[in-house]
């Protein structure tokens, strides 16, 4: 669909939450539509009320695939090449499903 600007999904590690805000930035000033994490809130960061359950972990790591599947392309924000074990699951789900995958770091 041409008439639309392209969407991305910003994918990487809650660790990397400042990252990706400024990734998200620069992207939406180049007049793209970026579908991102909504939730970055990690144990170590944050006060035991604030944690997320395992239950909330699911349903969000399910719906950030669906926002893949929104996307035209993938960007995996990943400062020194680290890709952990949920942003390896995403990559793969992108590649099974056929879109294209750019780093922010080499890998």
């Amino acid at each position: 669909m041409a008439d639309r600007p392209e969407i991305v999904c910003i994918c990487g590690s809650a660790r990397f939450g400042a990252e990706m805000s400024a990734a998200n930035r620069e992207l939406t000033f180049a007049g793209v539509i970026v579908v991102a994490p909504g939730v970055f809130l990690r144990a170590e960061d944050h006060e035991a009320a604030e944690v997320l359950t395992d239950e909330q972990k699911t349903a969000l790591g399910a719906l950030h695939l669906r926002k893949i599947d929104l996307a035209d392309r993938v960007l995996v924000v990943n400062p020194g090449g680290y890709i952990g074990e949920s942003t390896s699951r995403e990559i793969a789900y992108a590649r099974a499903t056929g879109k294209p995958i750019s780093f922010t770091d080499p890998v």
